[in-house]
């Protein structure tokens, strides 16, 4: 595995790479690694020749009270975990070779970055935009691999890529749970024992919200209802937002026809959780199909 700190050495290789005929796939974290981020490696790995993973703490996606300055750290395991994954080289940059002085240039998708979690968090998606075109442009991937427990930032990506004619492929991996279904995140680490476990409220109000739709209550506001009374019964849990959207343009819906997704993000002590589930008639009828 190859470990790369200067962007022009890291396109350099990449660049040999894609001229003997190489596909070479990204994977962008900013780092603390998981079981979620290994699945990630594992689609790049089985989509392309070559796979790089980028670690990065991204100053300009954060705003000036969250926790940047706090963000788990463990570069030692990251680089473990993304050689055991099979992972071809890793690319670390110090924060100097992304925004050098008098950086003033940012990449804004515009609709998409409106509602959900941009009502918390302003210019978060700006940031997400700006970094992940730089990284593009530093590794020059043919196809890129995005969570879609941030399934807002996989459509701003997804959007951005199309709206600037970037020949690159954008992979979204379906979320990877703990046991109890919580989201894995690097977040979580925030979260002490008492607070981890009133976390199952969020899968658990997605059990419920799924378990309605599949009994034909379609009504956005009648599932958000469940979704918010499951969540509100656990004490420590406060809801920043639950809402229900269209799944390419994230409009708010009042009626699921077809398919839909409900996205929220909950604050439990200093973590803010966020997570959605698909709502698809065709999932559930798939899955009591195989009973």
């Amino acid at each position: 595995m190859r470990l790369f700190k200067d962007r022009i050495e890291m396109h350099r290789y990449t660049k040999e790479m894609r001229a003997m005929g190489a596909i070479v796939t990204l994977v962008p974290t900013m780092g603390y690694l998981h079981a979620g981020h290994r699945e990630l490696m594992s689609v790049a790995r089985k989509s392309a020749d070559i796979s790089v993973l980028s670690i990065f703490v991204n100053p300009i996606q954060f705003g000036p009270h969250e926790d940047f300055k706090t963000y788990p750290k463990n570069i030692e395991n990251d680089l473990k975990l993304a050689q055991a994954a099979g992972i071809d080289a890793v690319y670390i940059p110090d924060l100097t070779q992304i925004y050098p002085k008098g950086f003033q240039t940012y990449v804004m998708v515009e609709e998409l970055s409106k509602g959900l979690c941009a009502d918390a968090r302003p210019g978060h998606f700006r940031g997400v935009a700006t970094i992940v075109l730089k990284l593009f442009n530093i590794v020059a991937p043919q196809k890129a691999v995005f969570g879609l427990k941030d399934y807002q930032q996989y459509l701003v990506v997804r959007r951005m890529v199309e709206d600037l004619n970037l020949d690159i492929e954008v992979l979204g991996v379906e979320t990877v749970r703990e046991s109890d279904g919580l989201a894995m995140s690097s977040r979580n680490s925030y979260l002490d024992p008492l607070e981890r476990k009133a976390a199952k409220c969020i899968p658990r109000a997605f059990d419920e919200v799924n378990a309605a739709f599949f009994n034909d209550v379609h009504d956005s506001a009648a599932l958000i209802a469940t979704a918010k009374k499951k969540i509100e019964a656990e004490p420590l849990a406060m809801i920043e937002y639950i809402s229900i959207c269209d799944t390419e343009t994230l409009a708010e819906i009042d009626y699921v026809e077809g398919a839909a997704r409900l996205l929220l993000a909950v604050r439990i002590g200093k973590a803010r959780l966020i997570d959605n589930c698909l709502l698809e008639k065709k999932t559930w009828v798939a899955q009591l199909d195989k009973l």
